[in-house]
């Protein structure tokens, strides 16, 4: 007698009892360190969740509190104040120190600028390294900024470097005026053609741009 050939379903079926006994045996195995990492990943999660409500929230928020004064102080211009507080208030490179970020990575822009500012390029440089925002228009003027560090430590060539991706990170108005950094530091160079090719983008891509009004007398200057 033929025995009856198995429907497409009979075996569907059998794959599955089969593939849920086999997950059976390997549970009975293995429960007991099955049990054991869910705790533990349970017990992680809950302390990452009560580390970021109880202790980082926290922190961030008594942060930005304290350096609203000191950006107010920027804001006016006082970047000594700004930078380094007055005993009763912090300046941005204490709250960097006890804080880092949690007050914003704005933070080191404004103490890399403030030291730019006093005249310090070697720490402005090390702090503006340490930005690391993504809004377009800040992290340009940060690299400009890193820029015009260099130059006041006379390393023309990463000042060139830092003006280019200042450039490329804000194609509208502002690249204008990084422009016009990145032309003087090539001239510093002895570069008069690179630092053309710069004034001749000013005058053609940002015409509308204040650069623009006088970028004739720097194409003069430098195709002498």
């Amino acid at each position: 007698m033929a025995t009856k050939s198995k429907t497409k379903e009979e075996v569907r079926q059998e794959q599955v009892e089969t593939s849920v006994s086999k997950f059976e045996q390997f549970y009975e195995k293995y429960k007991n360190i099955i049990w054991i990492v869910l705790g533990a990943i349970v017990v992680v999660w809950l302390g990452i969740l009560g580390y970021q409500r109880y202790i980082y929230q926290p922190k961030c928020a008594e942060a930005q509190e304290q350096a609203f004064p000191a950006e107010g102080s920027f804001a006016a211009g006082e970047y000594e104040l700004a930078l380094n507080g007055d005993g009763n208030v912090l300046g941005f490179a204490e709250i960097i120190d006890s804080y880092g970020t949690k007050a914003g990575k704005a933070v080191y822009l404004y103490a890399g600028i403030c030291e730019l500012q006093l005249g310090d390029f070697e720490s402005a440089v090390s702090y503006l390294k340490k930005y690391n925002g993504k809004e377009p228009i800040m992290a340009a003027r940060a690299l400009a900024c890193l820029g015009d560090a260099y130059v006041g430590l006379e390393d023309y060539k990463a000042a060139v470097a830092s003006y280019k991706k200042a450039v490329a990170k804000a194609d509208n108005t502002f690249a204008a005026a990084y422009l016009v950094k990145e032309g003087l530091a090539l001239e510093k160079l002895g570069d008069k053609a690179a630092a053309l090719e710069c004034y001749n983008v000013i005058k053609d891509k940002y015409p509308q741009s204040i650069e623009a009004y006088e970028i004739d007398r720097y194409i003069t200057a430098v195709e002498e």
